[in-house]
């Protein structure tokens, strides 16, 4: 399987570095396991978008896969109450 390159949308990176410490680790683990299987287990394709989620504890990652050129681009990291709505 072809290994995918991560980016991580400027927003998403902010939201990243005010997550909890206890939580941050877990979540960074969470987005490079991404990079060898990009819909793990558990993952979800958002309804109407070319847009997955995957869970960490009580937050979510959602991001969008290009197979093509073997890339991901994380759009929003947050917790679970308040990552669907803008």
């Amino acid at each position: 399987m072809a290994k995918y390159r991560i980016t991580i949308k400027k927003s998403a990176a902010k939201e990243l570095e005010a997550l909890p410490k206890k939580d941050l680790q877990r979540i960074i683990k969470r987005i490079h396991a991404l990079a060898e299987n990009p819909r793990p287990q558990g993952s979800k394709k958002l309804l109407g978008q070319e847009q997955y989620r995957i869970r960490q504890g009580d937050y979510r990652i959602v991001y969008s896969i290009e197979d093509k050129d073997s890339l991901i681009d994380i759009f929003k990291i947050g917790h679970r109450r308040e990552i669907y709505h803008p």
